[in-house]
Parts: structure tokens; C-alpha cells; sequence
């Protein structure tokens, strides 16, 4: 789903997503990604939900965010509190949610100027010739 955003590209905003990939400023990054509204996006090192170890979360504590936006994969799926207890003790919230709607919210977030981070899931990354949805591959506009 391709998304509209009125935002300039001076700010890394998510314009698409599908099932297999996200867009970041018309760049796309078919693995997992964290992401923050300024900076490089950086490849995030986990392909699968039951992989998930603190160290994952753990990754966004050196960016300082007041929010983190976890894009759990295709489906809504909510980490034990033991993978987030460290960014919880930072006093730095977590919002889980599905990755499309993660894609939604962090553009939200970072249009209102807020200091987000996302954590957002791609399952599979690297499979070829599987969409694990509606089998459309073309990314779809992130605001829809």
C-alpha cells in the first residue's frame, strides 16, 4: 500500500509496505528494519516473532526515544515483557501493534515531531516467490 505523506523527505517516512517489504522515502528494504526519522535506516537483525531476544529491543536504547512503535509482522502478536524490560525501565514506552498499522502510527508520530522509533518486523525476509497474504507484491501506499 503506497502512503501520501506531506511531509518532505528531509524525514525518513514510510511511503509503502506490502507483505514482504517496506518503503522508506521511495527506498525499498525487503528485511526488517529500524527506523527513525532522521539518520540511516538500519537493517534489524531478526526475520521470524519467535526469535525475538531482549538484544533485538535493546537496539533502540542508544537513539534515547520516548516511543517505540513495534511492528509485530503480519499479524498483531505482543512480546514478552522480558524483551522490552529494559526500554521499559528507561521509562521509553512500547506500542505493538501489526507491521502496516506500526507503518501508519510512526508516520503519525513523526509528523507530529515526536522522538519515535520503529521496530518493524518483515517475517520471511530473503524467501523468494512468497507474499504470505493477498499475493500482490506491489507495495501498497502506507496511508491507506
Amino acid at each position: 500500500m503506497k502512503l501520501h505523506a506531506d511531509q518532505s523527505n528531509a524525514l525518513n517516512t514510510v511511503t509503502a509496505y506490502d507483505d514482504t517489504s517496506l518503503e522508506v522515502n521511495l527506498v525499498r528494504f525487503p528485511h526488517s528494519i529500524l527506523l527513525l526519522p532522521e539518520g540511516p535506516v538500519e537493517r534489524w537483525e531478526v526475520t521470524r516473532f519467535e526469535d525475538l531476544a531482549p538484544e533485538h529491543f535493546d537496539q533502540v536504547l542508544r537513539h534515547q526515544p520516548e516511543v517505540v512503535v513495534f511492528g509485530s509482522g503480519q499479524k498483531l502478536r505482543f512480546p514478552h515483557p522480558r524483551l522490552t524490560a529494559n526500554l521499559l525501565r528507561q521509562r521509553i514506552g512500547v506500542d505493538t501493534m501489526d507491521v502496516k498499522a506500526a507503518c501508519r502510527t510512526y508516520n503519525i508520530l513523526m509528523a507530529e515531531g515526536r522522538k519515535v522509533a520503529a521496530l518493524l518486523l518483515i517475517e520471511n525476509a530473503g524467501d523468494s516467490g512468497t507474499s504470505g497474504g493477498s499475493g500482490d507484491s506491489t507495495p501498497q501506499p502506507a496511508g491507506a
